[in-house]
């Protein structure tokens, strides 16, 4: 999976698409990512012994990694990923413009 925890993205499909958002979290073994503030869901809880807190909760939930794209600040757009091998380090790159991400 090529995006990582940090990266600002784009979202690409679904309910939020157009919207750009922070990656919270990158779940590769089920290719899914959390967006900070986006895809916010109620749960209502019981009150167990690992849950101190019953009631009515917000839980941001995953969104799949496929429906969103990396943003590029160079050319200000969403990115398709590409590797550099520079001083012995793998950078990840925009194929657009070259910029490293």
């Amino acid at each position: 999976m090529k995006i990582r925890k940090g990266d600002d993205v784009l979202v690409l499909a679904g309910k939020f698409r157009g919207e750009r958002a922070k990656v919270e979290e990158a779940l590769p073994a089920k290719n899914k990512v959390v967006l900070e503030g986006l895809n916010v869901v109620k749960r209502h809880t019981k009150q167990t012994s690992q849950t101190m807190q019953a009631g009515i909760i917000e839980k941001l939930m995953p969104l799949d990694a496929s429906n969103v794209a990396l943003w590029c600040s160079g050319h200000k757009g969403p990115a398709k990923v590409g590797y550099k091998i520079t001083d012995g380090a793998k950078v990840r790159v925009c194929r657009k413009c070259g910029e490293a991400l």
